[in-house]
């Protein structure tokens, strides 16, 4: 048993046994706990657990690895995924706390006045959040997998057995004092690897300000080389393809039911404005540095890997080629790895660079405990908002209003159970790269719970027959495209699979706009409770006049 093993064992056990010990001090003893974590989580805290709900194992492990292998298109990743925030800090999450409701399906059914739409909306909530999550056990698989040198499959089985425990037991209270500490576990581990290797690069310890001057250098490399430049834009996809991997990053954030299930457990409106403006805070640390991360993995694989003996070899390589993520070929038989036979898994970038860093044991094993919180983190938020639409929107509200407390919560504990193991079972064999799967679940959530969130807000006239509308055809459009262009090859404008976002979200605002139109409006009342939720909370809405709480009789 090597030192590495033991030294990455040691971090991952000590923070796993950190994150089921507050699970545990903080169990939900009432569903409010369980759903909305009571609503007492302060900003700076939530902003944190938002971060870590936000930050998952696509994230983490994919996203530096996307961009070192897409170059200059992969930054619609990073421009998407934080733009995302700012529509939600600012168009929905404030208005949305007012409302004051446990889920999105929720609030969808009572502003909407429709049973059926909630319940599309629960089940949409489903497939969004179980897409999700087979990406998180699937890049948990990696973690897991590397660390013991065994196969993915093994190592996604057992990431599958400790998040149905801990996500079970603690509910959204547990769960958001556990992304908390997660949170804190994976910034750092993500952070020390790229300071030191701008250290060993550049003699600069800040990546931010130092990674352009190895972008200037690989710039030259791929010139010798006669390869695509690293920096020029466009070159793995059409400039539509862009744009609309952007868009659907950016209006799936604004629409994942577990994200802003987060700005329910706070007190206030203010208190979920400031939530956001902390998350991105916290978020920005992690995006701002992936664009580093991919410059240097890329320039240190091109100058000391590319170009060695095959017999040659850093020891690190041999034990990826073990994981099935890493293959070397010798296509020309001269042995020497040319920069062309290195196939990498976008997949293990992040994991490996401190490994190809050589930066020592301790942080290659910091590096693994970080990157199964980044994946363990967003699961328990999407087992949580899956449970919610399980036993809340559909068992509770649809199929036994009079359920006790305690059989609510029996119920949600047993939904997380099933949904974990159901995932799981697909991540043993994903249907594409964690980041690919990812944009799956965002296209989903732009094509449905967007378009619904963002007129129900913000558009008084939009009605029952409306949404429904909207949810089928946004949800088919979307599903439709994706199958279209990752089987069938079909695209339009050069758009793949990862924007079919664009497409759902236009069908379902028209598919909402024309069936409002042509059917009857809201009530008054109805029309009066949206308008009332774009103002501050000490300000009400009534009768066609504006008055301060204190002043409503």
């Amino acid at each position: 048993m090597d030192a590495q093993f033991i030294v990455s064992l040691a971090l991952i056990v000590a923070t796993f046994a950190l994150y089921i010990g507050i699970a545990v001090y903080n169990k939900a003893r009432a569903t409010s706990d369980f759903y909305v974590a009571g609503r007492g989580v302060p900003p700076v805290y939530n902003g944190m657990a938002i971060g870590a709900d936000w930050m998952s194992a696509a994230s983490f492990i994919g996203l530096a690895g996307t961009v070192m292998i897409l170059g200059y298109d992969g930054l619609a990743y990073i421009m998407g995924w934080t733009g995302g925030y700012l529509l939600l800090t600012f168009l929905l999450a404030p208005q949305l706390r007012k409302y004051g409701r446990y889920t999105v399906p929720e609030f969808i059914g009572d502003r909407y006045r429709s049973n059926t739409a909630r319940l599309i909306a629960a089940v949409a909530t489903i497939i969004i959040s179980f897409t999700y999550s087979v990406g998180q056990l699937s890049g948990s698989g990696v973690v897991i997998g590397r660390l013991f040198e065994i196969n993915t499959v093994t190592g996604t089985l057992i990431g599958v057995v400790l998040i149905a425990f801990y996500s079970a037991m603690g509910g959204m209270k547990g769960i958001t004092w556990t992304q908390v500490a997660q949170y804190l576990v994976l910034i750092i581990a993500y952070l020390i690897p790229v300071i030191f290797m701008s250290l060993q690069l550049t003699q600069n310890p800040v990546p931010w300000i130092s990674y352009g001057d190895v972008v200037s250098e690989m710039r030259t490399i791929d010139q010798e080389l006669g390869i695509s430049e690293y920096i020029v834009p466009f070159t793995e996809g059409s400039k539509w393809q862009f744009i609309a991997l952007m868009f659907t990053l950016t209006a799936g954030t604004a629409g994942l039911p577990h994200v802003i299930v987060r700005f329910y457990t706070v007190a206030t409106m203010k208190a979920a404005r400031w939530s956001g403006a902390w998350a991105l805070l916290f978020i920005g640390l992690l995006y701002l540095s992936a664009p580093a991360y991919a410059a240097f993995s890329r320039f240190i694989l091109m100058t000391e890997v590319a170009g060695s003996q095959l017999n040659n070899l850093p020891a690190w390589t041999q034990a990826w080629v073990d994981t099935g993520r890493l293959s070397l070929a010798d296509n020309n038989s001269d042995g020497v790895l040319q920069w062309s036979e290195l196939v990498i898994s976008n997949d293990i970038v992040v994991m490996a660079t401190p490994e190809i860093a050589n930066l020592g044991i301790f942080v290659i094993g910091l590096m693994a405990a970080g990157a199964m919180a980044a994946a363990l983190s967003t699961a328990g938020g999407l087992m949580i908002a899956i449970s919610a639409a399980l036993s809340h929107d559909i068992y509770f509200r649809s199929i036994n209003p009079n359920a006790s407390e305690k059989k609510r919560l029996a119920v949600g504990r047993w939904s997380i159970v099933l949904a974990t193991v159901a995932a799981g079972l697909i991540a043993l064999n994903p249907p594409g790269a964690i980041t690919q799967i990812v944009a799956w679940a965002f296209a989903l959530a732009s094509g449905s719970f967007f378009p619904a969130l963002l007129l129900g807000v913000w558009w008084k006239r939009a009605n029952g027959p409306g949404v429904i509308a909207g949810l089928l055809v946004g949800l088919s459009v979307t599903l439709g495209y994706i199958f279209a262009a990752k089987y069938g090859g079909f695209t339009i404008l050069g758009i793949i699979d990862t924007g079919a976002g664009v497409f759902g979200a236009s069908a379902a605002i028209i598919a909402n706009v024309v069936v409002s139109l042509m059917t009857a409006p809201p009530s008054k009342q109805t029309q009066d409770e949206v308008t009332d939720l774009r103002y501050p909370e000490q300000i009400e809405y009534k009768d066609g006049e504006y008055w301060l709480k204190e002043n409503v009789k």
